[in-house]
This record gives C-alpha cells, structure tokens and sequence, in this order.
C-alpha cells in the first residue's frame, strides 16, 4: 500500500517523519483525496493532527512554486474559523511546519523562500490590514466575517484572486446556521472571483450527521 506521505517532497517528507513518524489515520486517509484536488471532509478526535492533514499539501504546493519562482503575488490557501481563538493558535502553530520544513531543506542543500502568512479578524490593526494588502501572505488565517468584508473591498478582494483551497475549520458550528449560509455565499464568491474551482476541506472533531455536512 502507497504511503501517503510518498506525494510529498523531500523536505516535506523528511520533516513529517522526524517530527511525527508515522501519518495517524485522518492524514493518511485524508492526504490522498487532497492530492488529488477532490473536496474533502474530515471528521476526528482534537489532537489527531486533522490542522496539519488540511495544511500541509498546500504548504508543499506553495514552498514548490517559491522553490520555482512561479508562485503568484496573492493568498493560495486560506484558513477559515468563526473562533477567534482557534485562529490565533492556528496561525502561531504554523511558524512549526513552516521553519521546520525550511530548515530541513537548508539541511538537504536546499534553499526555500519564506511563506509568508497572516491573520485577519476585527482585532488585526488597520496598518497590518493595509499591509497584508500591500504585500499579500501564500497564507491568510481568517474569520467569516472578515472574510465577507475583504471581498467587499475593492482592493482587498484582489490578492484572493489566486486563493486554490479553502480550509474550513469548526464546521460543525456553521452547518445548518445562518452563518454558514453567509460563509458559503463568501465561498461561491470567492470562487468566481478566482474565476476556477476552488478546492474546500473542511475540519469537525463532532460534526453529525457526517453525509449531510
């Protein structure tokens, strides 16, 4: 049987492995279907590495294009949670992977550009709002909410042009409510603004019943 973190590169590879050793089941049952570009839903106990299953093949994808000096100047892959919190945490915990991996290359004879990354709630002050909008991150962390008003924007709405997957976390409290509405209507035209299918992955450690969401 493959192993599913065979698709990855080295550095990528080498990193999991000395970090975590093996994949746990939701990465190596979610990793496949992301790879292939599919939309995907998974549903799994807090700390059973779900964040770094939804992140880390659009880490890869991105440090590929840096690496190739082909990435666009615009957010590829947005994180999306109604929990202010849970954004925060995220968007710390993603200097781990992405140090991480850098080093690991520099210790292979590679040299990765930085991927740069952001947070955007209604805490963000205005200069880091206008700055992220000036030089756009690979990655932006963000609510629902702020989400809606980027895309009112005329110029914030620009650098989501080349967003290619959308990570929605907490799913289980936007399924079925009038903020999930308003996050899917973001969605579709977030997608049209991209003028491409976009692909979605969205996260649950409770979210019932599984088909409907």
């Amino acid at each position: 049987m493959p192993d599913a973190l065979d698709a990855f590169s080295p550095a990528v590879q080498a990193w999991f492995r000395q970090t975590f050793g093996q994949p746990t089941p939701p990465q190596a049952q979610g990793w496949p279907a992301i790879q292939r570009g599919e939309h995907t839903l998974i549903l799994a106990p807090t700390g059973s590495g779900k964040t770094i299953a939804a992140f880390l093949w659009g880490i890869d994808q991105i440090y590929r294009e840096l690496a190739a000096g082909t990435a666009p100047k615009g957010i590829r892959l947005l994180y999306v949670s109604p929990l202010k919190a849970l954004n925060n945490d995220v968007h710390r915990n993603l200097d781990v992977p992405l140090l991480g991996i850098r080093r690991t290359a520099h210790e292979m004879g590679l040299e990765l550009p930085p991927l740069l990354t952001a947070l955007r709630t209604g805490d963000t002050p205005q200069s880091a709002r206008a700055a992220m909008i000036k030089k756009p991150p690979h990655i932006l962390v963000t609510t629902p909410e702020s989400l809606y008003l980027m895309l009112g924007g005329e110029r914030a709405r620009e650098i989501f042009r080349t967003v290619s997957t959308v990570i929605v976390d907490e799913i289980h409290t936007v399924v079925g409510e009038k903020r999930g509405v308003h996050l899917a209507l973001s969605i579709e035209r977030l997608e049209h603004l991209a003028g491409r299918p976009i692909q979605r992955i969205g996260l649950s450690a409770t979210i019932r019943p599984l088909e409907e969401a």
